[in-house]
């Protein structure tokens, strides 16, 4: 035992070196952000970081991917061009087991590093750990870092993000702040020499590796993230990417945008199968579309969002000032719960005082039409909008790793929940201005009920 060295068979890229010195710092090293390009070594240096800081402090350590299934395709599988796998860089004298399930590596010391996703944010309650690698963090759900954030300030634990590009999102954020921020370590890395300076170069790609990419059929967008590490471009494959860009160009995705009490709010709602609900809420102005509010949440009953809206959830909004006017859902709203009294959920939220307006089925293609015909006349409120304005953003196309191409249907991710309920707006407000026949509005947050007044 006494002749072990950390790190086991490694020795990090020349590249690497600021970031592997700032990590093992014994003063800082608690908050890194590290955009590097395509293949410059992200996962194996974030294990290898692992590596050295179980053995310094006990405790848990986490791995997190977008998903579980990248997880344990890219991480836990995962194997060097030489085809060594990653977790051989764990020493083996320092390991005590190794859970294939769970995607847990136990060490002798007590420390455990275990591999998660975040497409399951819920699941990551109770948890304690003292170090986390956000592995492609421009694709992680938000919500996970703003869970894990205070945790890790309570037990000084330290965070790693490392990952590329993916447009304006929360990445673009993170990096951003990182760079004019004493208290984090920031990093860009882009492949190739051509327009950027040599200290931000690595030698893995040339220029010529590069434009033989664009010879194969490389999109430029895919180009400039994937080697250049730009976030000027659109997110690939992002449905909505042009339409957001030309919103935040144009200023109208905006710091705050207060609530007009003299025009109704619109809401229009996506309840998930997952149990995740997500709503918009909307103020209609001519041809200006106002975008006031968002919410989402789940493991909640249908009752959570009759008082949400009513304004009698503390989450510092002001949705009692409201005066509503339509509530537009989707079809399967009327679906009968067969597991309860046979009531539909349109029944029910009936029942409960709100009346709920059914958007027709539609093909997703013709909804998401709808919305790139609807976002430009639309202003965002990013002070009550940021996680529905993030998913917008996000909501993309399947990537089919094989084939190496998108696919003609959406990922459903944690974008998918936001994005779909904005599918309904564009689809329900479409057939209601082709409805020119008069409707009443609720007069209140929503109608007086015994169960509200309870």
């Amino acid at each position: 035992m006494s002749d072990i060295v950390l790190p086991y068979n490694y020795k990090p890229r020349f590249y690497q070196l600021p970031a592997w010195k700032y990590m093992q710092g014994t003063e800082e090293g608690k908050r890194a952000a590290c955009v590097w390009h395509r293949r410059a070594g992200k996962d194996l240096f974030g294990i290898n970081v692992v590596s050295v800081k179980a053995q310094e402090r006990v405790g848990t350590y986490w791995h997190l991917l977008p998903t579980y299934k990248q997880g344990r395709a890219i991480v836990w599988n995962g194997s060097t061009r030489d085809g060594r796998q990653f977790l051989d860089h764990f020493h083996p004298d320092l390991v005590a087991a190794k859970n294939n399930t769970e995607m847990r590596v136990t060490f002798q010391n007590g420390s455990h590093y275990q591999v998660v996703g975040t497409d399951d944010v819920n699941s990551l309650v109770g948890t304690n750990p003292i170090g986390c690698i956000f592995s492609e963090y421009s694709l992680h759900d938000p919500a996970a870092w703003n869970y894990l954030r205070p945790i890790l300030k309570e037990n000084g634990g330290w965070a790693l993000f490392i990952y590329t590009a993916r447009g304006h999102n929360h990445g673009y954020e993170l990096i951003e702040m990182a760079k004019g921020n004493t208290k984090w370590f920031s990093q860009i890395l882009v492949a190739g020499s051509a327009g950027t300076k040599r200290s931000d170069n690595t030698p893995v790609f040339s220029d010529e590796d590069i434009d033989e990419e664009r010879r194969s059929g490389m999109p430029e967008e895919m180009v400039q993230q994937e080697y250049f590490c730009s976030f000027d471009a659109s997110m690939v494959g992002a449905y909505y990417g042009s339409q957001m860009r030309l919103a935040e160009s144009d200023g109208r995705i905006m710091d705050y945008i207060p609530h007009d009490p003299r025009i109704s709010v619109d809401t229009f709602w996506d309840l998930g199968m997952d149990d995740t609900t997500s709503i918009w809420f909307a103020q209609f102005l001519n041809n200006e579309v106002r975008i006031i509010d968002y919410y989402e949440n789940s493991g909640e009953g249908l009752a959570h969002y009759v008082k949400m809206l009513r304004g009698q959830i503390d989450d510092g909004s002001h949705r009692l000032q409201y005066l509503y006017g339509r509530h537009y859902g989707p079809h399967d709203l009327e679906v009968r719960d067969l597991s309860g009294n046979g009531q539909s959920r349109r029944e029910l939220m009936k029942s409960l005082g709100v009346k709920f307006n059914i958007v027709k089925k539609h093909e997703v293609v013709d909804g998401i039409e709808a919305v790139r015909s609807l976002i430009p006349r639309c202003f965002f409120s990013m002070k009550n909008c940021a996680r529905g304005v993030e998913a917008l953003r996000t909501y993309r196309k399947q990537y089919d790793e094989k084939r190496k191409t998108f696919l003609d249907h959406p990922l459903h991710d944690w974008s998918s929940n936001g994005a779909d309920a904005f599918r309904m707006m564009a689809m329900g407000h479409k057939e209601s201005r082709r409805d020119s026949s008069p409707y009443s509005r609720q007069q209140t947050a929503v109608d007086d009920h015994d169960y509200l007044m309870a």
